[in-house]
């Protein structure tokens, strides 16, 4: 049994006619007569009374006949969404990213694709880079922004990276207090010396300024330690200390001062990732690109940002 049967079978019995309603299949009549009597030998019962002039349902065409509307229905209902799908009037896209780009660049990436795409689902999965590798080589998201640290790869053979960009850590306070330092930089031994707001260590960030502090020999006392991206931002705002952060978050950001690492440049490189044997749908590929031209476009305007894209 395939649609094309059911399609002529239902077509006869609303018409009553085999030639009419052939033509109006732009069938041959034989095509269609061969159509109906291969389905009825399939099916091990006659479908229509068929008399000179008089074509009319039997009892298995009666069971039938509804049966056939509700199939070729739910048939058209399928191409009208895998049609939607194509056209990316429907879909969805399971994003991951860290913190550090939730509160920035992935703001902007949504509100972008939204705006261009507003029937796709956007799931976003917000955790640290080594969670989110593992969430793509369970399947669990389509891509993954990840980020890497100076000195602190992340692994993933089976992914296939794309740098999108990548960026200075700075030293920021609160705009509302006198700066910490004279001129644009400070250095580690005198950073040390102030009280600093420390991220979590589930961070790559905290692993990095840790492992700077160390080879500098120095050991700060923190006058806050395990705060999120959002905490941090916030005590710095409050005066409480300053910290150490990536230079995006600082966009559109009036109430901090930031100011370079003078005797240690710590960077980290922000890329897109996606599993390798895994080839991305409609809609994921669609974000990917939306993606990158955000990417682009949000360096350009982030000071010690830099586009790895172009």
């Amino acid at each position: 049994m395939n649609l094309e049967q059911l399609r002529g079978f239902v077509e006869i019995a609303e018409i009553g006619h085999f030639t009419r309603a052939a033509e109006n299949l732009h069938l041959a009549q034989p095509s269609l007569s061969r159509q109906i009597s291969t389905l009825e030998q399939e099916l091990g019962s006659e479908l229509f009374h068929r008399a000179r002039g008089n074509i009319s349902l039997t009892a298995a065409g009666e069971v039938l006949l509804p049966r056939a509307r509700r199939m070729l229905a739910d048939a058209e209902a399928v191409r009208s969404e895998m049609a939607e799908l194509a056209g990316l009037q429907r879909g969805r896209v399971r994003l991951g990213a860290p913190p550090t780009l939730c509160i920035s660049l992935v703001a902007e990436v949504m509100s972008a694709f939204h705006a261009a795409h507003p029937g796709v689902e956007l799931q976003l999965t917000e955790a640290g880079t080594h969670p989110l590798v593992e969430d793509l080589a369970a399947g669990a998201l389509d891509m993954a922004l990840i980020t890497a640290s100076e000195g602190l790869p992340v692994a993933g053979a089976a992914l296939v990276r794309t740098p999108l960009l990548t960026e200075e850590l700075v030293v920021v306070s609160s705009a509302a207090q006198p700066p910490v330092a004279d001129g644009e930089s400070i250095g580690l031994h005198d950073l040390a010396r102030l009280p600093l707001v420390f991220l979590a260590e589930s961070y790559s960030l905290r692993a990095a300024t840790d492992a700077a502090f160390r080879a500098a020999g120095l050991s700060p006392t923190p006058v806050v330690e395990g705060a999120e991206m959002d905490a941090v931002l916030r005590f710095v705002e409050r005066g409480l200390g300053v910290a150490v952060v990536p230079a995006m978050v600082l966009l559109d950001r009036p109430s901090l001062r930031s100011m370079r690492l003078g005797d240690r440049r710590l960077t980290r490189t922000v890329s897109l990732a996606h599993r390798s044997d895994v080839n991305l749908t409609r809609a994921a590929t669609a974000m990917r690109a939306s993606i990158l031209a955000t990417a682009d476009d949000f360096a350009a305007r982030s000071p010690g940002t830099t586009s790895l894209t172009s």
